[in-house]
């Protein structure tokens, strides 16, 4: 079978994974090493005058967007026999075989006015055969490097079997000022962090920002009135609106359901914190939990039968889950330490974590049921899990210590091994990674 990679992940501290097919091509992965899948893109043929410097910005972000999962290393222009002038010309395969190319990219770019179309092939060189049919998207100049994303998360699912996750963006709280006058506001990006817009000014604390399933609307909680209260703001044209919860309570930690219709979070009354169900439209509202416990940090699992959530209901932090309409909680963690900020993966494979132990922070991912769990960062302070579309690469924000601390985000995949700092303007802290853009 041409270039088939098969996906082996399994999620335990001594995990090892591979990626293989029959044939020359093979990617392992084992103890977290992986020698990655080399692959060369040519800058895209532009078919049109002024479409040459897109075709290079389009090749470059693909080439960024493919090795920065760690599978693929790209191999330098540097090094290429034969050249690509023509999208439609035979490609020699003999040349790319002598460079060790094993996956090839070959595109083209063509404009007119405002509009675009960029269109691209794969193939596998040591097969000799194109892998797939060719691909055609369109859009604005602007939109370029969506363009480039597309591509590349097209590329990504042919060759790994996995859906892809470049096309996305992530919403997140931008920080700056000092430590003691730490300033933030509302931002939205690419994933690869380009693209930043602001969608709050910086005029009162806001924290917890959380994409709507379809990536139209924003819930978070913001401090403007002196105690925390959940707005929910549609992402387009940033109008927003207060979800009342009551009198005299304190609303926070809220996150949509699947259908996107309602959602859950908790609300403070006294010394008493429990997680409530509100239904978006109407504003009405369930409680899901009642004990003296501190409850929060609620998230859905993809079906939206489930809720799992952080407790101290047993002494210290740990994990819960329970059904979705209230109901007895089953306790998943038990390792040593505190665990919280629990965010179920959109597969519905796997729970996401902060754990908290021997003065360490670490960002985790068990099994639903708690089992298996393994820890896949470690530092001064690590949380604020949030995962990519198709639940194999988490972002999240680290802090270094001292008194001028700085919050930046950061992604990792699930076998802990590909760390990678994304770039932001300011710091960034309590990232949500949205789902694909249509």
């Amino acid at each position: 079978m041409i270039l088939r990679l098969i996906f082996f992940c399994f999620m335990a501290f001594a995990a090892s994974a591979a990626w293989a097919q029959q044939g020359p091509l093979r990617i392992e992965i084992t103890e977290g090493v992986i020698e990655p899948l080399p692959f060369a893109v040519p800058d895209f043929v532009a078919e049109t005058g002024d479409a040459g410097q897109l075709g290079r910005d389009i090749a470059r972000v693909i080439a960024a967007d493919l090795t920065g999962t760690g599978l693929f290393r790209e191999l330098p222009a540097s090094a290429f026999i034969s050249q690509v002038t023509d999208f439609g010309a035979q490609v020699q395969y003999a040349d790319w075989k002598a460079i060790n190319a094993q996956a090839l990219i070959t595109g083209a770019v063509a404009t007119q006015g405002d509009r675009i179309t960029v269109k691209f092939r794969l193939f596998d060189v040591f097969s000799g055969a194109p892998l797939g049919d060719g691909v055609q998207f369109g859009g604005t100049r602007e939109g370029w490097r969506r363009m480039a994303h597309k591509v590349a998360d097209a590329v990504y699912s042919r060759i790994t079997g996995e859906g892809g996750y470049f096309d996305s963006r992530v919403v997140f709280v931008s920080e700056s000022g000092p430590k003691g006058d730490r300033r933030k506001r509302l931002a939205i990006m690419d994933y690869d962090g380009a693209n930043v817009l602001y969608l709050t000014g910086s005029e009162s604390i806001v924290l917890a920002p959380r994409f709507s399933p379809n990536g139209d609307r924003v819930l978070y909680t913001s401090y403007e009135t002196g105690s925390p209260r959940v707005y929910v703001l549609d992402v387009g044209s940033v109008n927003r609106r207060v979800l009342e919860s009551g009198v005299g309570t304190m609303s926070f930690a809220p996150r949509f359901a699947p259908d996107g219709s309602r959602i859950v979070f908790s609300v403070s009354e006294g010394a008493n914190t429990d997680i409530y169900e509100m239904d978006i439209s109407s504003g009405q509202m369930g409680r899901l939990t009642n004990t003296p416990a501190i409850e929060t940090a609620p998230s859905y699992s993809p079906d939206g039968s489930q809720i799992v959530f952080e407790s101290d209901r047993s002494g210290n932090q740990q994990l819960y889950v329970m059904p979705a309409n209230g109901g007895e909680p089953r306790r998943i963690s038990f390792g040593e330490g505190r665990y919280g900020t629990p965010v179920w993966s959109p597969r519905g494979d796997l729970i996401a974590f902060t754990k908290q132990s021997k003065g360490r922070f670490h960002i985790g991912v068990m099994r639903t049921d708690g089992s298996e769990e393994r820890l896949l960062t470690a530092s001064f302070l690590d949380e604020s899990p949030s995962w990519a579309p198709n639940g194999r690469v988490i972002m999240f924000n680290r802090e270094t210590q001292g008194a001028q601390g700085r919050s930046s985000l950061y992604s990792v995949d699930i076998t802990g091994r590909n760390l990678r700092p994304v770039s932001t303007p300011e710091g960034g802290s309590d990232p949500s990674w949205g789902p694909l853009q249509n």
